[in-house]
């Protein structure tokens, strides 16, 4: 009895340090494995922009007097020279000699304008005659194999750019040539003999359609106050502000995607410029940000763009990098070390802490140039239980 009594407390004994080491002993930590590729990568800007008229013009009252009621709405079709609203002068311009002054200078200003908007045309067209040579002796060498199709799209996009630029130098002329007559026009009210109960037209500089409508009833308005607007919605422009981080990467003549816009399918448009001042923002965060107003032009036909208007919300993404090739990780699986980067590689169902030197980061993969090959695995969503030596256990 005695040894066998004993015999069963050993084994008892055995039992309940077994259990104990079974219970105590550390799992393996369940995480997601994911391996090291190379892959096509592109690094994007994404963000969130609007669509508005590129040529607008806002109409205002030339002098003080009382404004008919307005009788067009927003959207309404108005061609060059229609007359779009009228004033009547509140007292006899004779009595007014302040007023005077303020008209003659106006209209020395609007003379001046003139005269630069002539010289920006004049650039303008010497800048798009040479952009269409450049493009034409593209075009010829890359028939002739001498010149790489990336040249000759350089070329063609060079060349619609200054094709912009000319149109809205030509649009900015005609306005300042408006601007003169309809400043002389008010400047003839204060000859001698002018009638006090004349109406003062103000008629509209260029094709397009009513965009706002600033002051609708009859009333009273002062010299300069604003009356409407006109422009062409089917001549838009996308203006989204990126990080000025961001924007230092894009260049005029990158591609850009439209994408969450509300139409079907994605559409596409091209960069023109990014603006040369920065702004302050603050973020959703609460952190102020400096940022840049990018602007780019929609390609393909004005119908495909028909959806938008004026201060329509789209979301764009201008491709800043890409590789065909380009050995990579989720970027979820870096972790900061101090001032460089690590991940946790999976060898012989344990994780070992690897220092890793990246290069380009998108916000799904990363660009790792050393400190991996392609083919080993890595923890995807390291948590707080992944630690150097860790026993995993890979899904």
């Amino acid at each position: 009895m005695t040894w066998r009594f004993r015999v069963l407390s050993i084994a008892i004994v055995v039992l309940l340090v077994g259990g104990a080491a079974a219970i105590l002993w550390p799992r393996p930590v369940a995480v997601e494995a994911v391996r090291v590729i190379r892959a096509p990568l592109e690094v994007e800007v994404v963000e969130t922009g609007r669509a508005r008229v590129r040529e607008r013009y806002t109409l205002s009252a030339p002098i003080t007097g009382t404004l008919a009621r307005v009788e067009l709405r927003e959207g309404d079709v108005v061609e060059p020279g229609a007359v779009l609203a009228r004033l009547l002068p509140l007292a006899s311009p004779l009595l007014d000699p302040d007023s005077r002054r303020a008209t003659e200078q106006r209209l020395a200003s609007a003379i001046d304008a003139a005269r630069q908007a002539e010289a920006t045309v004049a650039r303008a067209e010497l800048a798009s005659d040479k952009a269409a040579r450049d493009l034409a002796r593209e075009q010829e060498l890359f028939g002739q194999g001498a010149a790489t199709l990336a040249q000759r799209d350089q070329a063609s996009v060079e060349a619609r750019m200054r094709d912009a630029e000319l149109t809205s130098a030509r649009f900015a002329e005609r306005i300042a040539t408006h601007e003169i007559e309809q400043v002389r026009a008010a400047l003839a009210r204060f000859r001698p003999g002018a009638s006090r109960s004349e109406q003062l037209e103000v008629t509209s500089p260029v094709h397009g359609k009513v965009l706002h409508v600033f002051h609708q009833s009859e009333g009273v308005v002062a010299a300069g106050a604003p009356i409407l607007e006109v422009g062409d919605p089917s001549a838009l422009e996308l203006v989204v502000d990126v990080r000025s981080q961001d924007a230092v990467a894009i260049r005029p003549g990158m591609s850009a995607g439209v994408v969450r816009w509300g139409g079907d399918g994605a559409l596409r448009a091209t960069v023109r410029r990014a603006e040369p001042a920065a702004f302050t923002k603050t973020s959703a965060l609460g952190v102020d940000e400096q940022r840049v107003n990018l602007l780019l032009d929609p390609d393909g036909p004005a119908s495909a763009w028909g959806g938008l208007g004026d201060g329509y919300a789209v979301d764009v993404e201008v491709v800043v990098w890409s590789k065909p090739d380009a050995l990579q990780v989720p970027t979820s699986s870096l972790l900061r070390d101090g001032s460089g980067w690590i991940v946790y590689a999976i060898e012989g169902g344990r994780v070992r802490a690897r220092t890793v030197r990246i290069d380009h980061a998108g916000p799904l993969a990363t660009e790792i140039v050393e400190g991996l090959r392609e083919g080993e695995t890595v923890v995807g969503h390291p948590g707080g239980a992944v630690r150097d030596g860790v026993r995993v256990m890979a899904r």
